[in-house]
């Protein structure tokens, strides 16, 4: 039924439970799952409208980058293995991230945590609710809190 299982993580615990989620249901379907990490992508700012040099920011994006390669990837690592798994690094907010990357290769499934459903946040905007609003397949919110 599910081929392919996008999830999403910041390298936090309750992220971590989403992710084992995702792999057990990955497991039992014999499916393969993509795990995504956010970040953003360095912003120029004035220093770009000024004719600054732009290598600190080139510089800082790929830290960013590489925070977020480290943590999907410590995520497979953890929670993934014998799956086929691959981990994503996407610079975009996460929601933007999670559905790009869920479009992007045909994802059945969204798992994604619960952080953020509750409270103010949940008015102002979570992760989890615009990924639900946002996907063209099933998302199962897991709850993480």
């Amino acid at each position: 039924m599910y081929q392919r299982i996008v999830v999403g993580t910041d390298g936090s615990e309750s992220a971590g439970k989403a992710v084992e989620t995702a792999a057990d249901i990955a497991r039992s379907w014999g499916s393969s799952i993509h795990v995504v990490t956010a970040y953003r992508p360095s912003d120029p700012g004035m220093a770009g409208f000024a004719g600054a040099a732009l290598a600190d920011a080139g510089v800082d994006r790929l830290l960013k980058e590489g925070a977020a390669n480290k943590i999907a990837r410590d995520a497979v690592d953890q929670w993934c293995g014998g799956l086929s798994a691959q981990a994503h690094a996407v610079g975009e907010d996460a929601a933007d991230a999670i559905l790009g990357t869920a479009q992007g290769v045909g994802a059945d499934l969204i798992v994604v945590g619960s952080r953020g459903m509750r409270g103010a946040r949940r008015f102002l905007g979570s992760v989890p609710n615009s990924v639900c609003h946002g996907a063209e397949c099933a998302v199962l919110v897991v709850k993480t809190d």
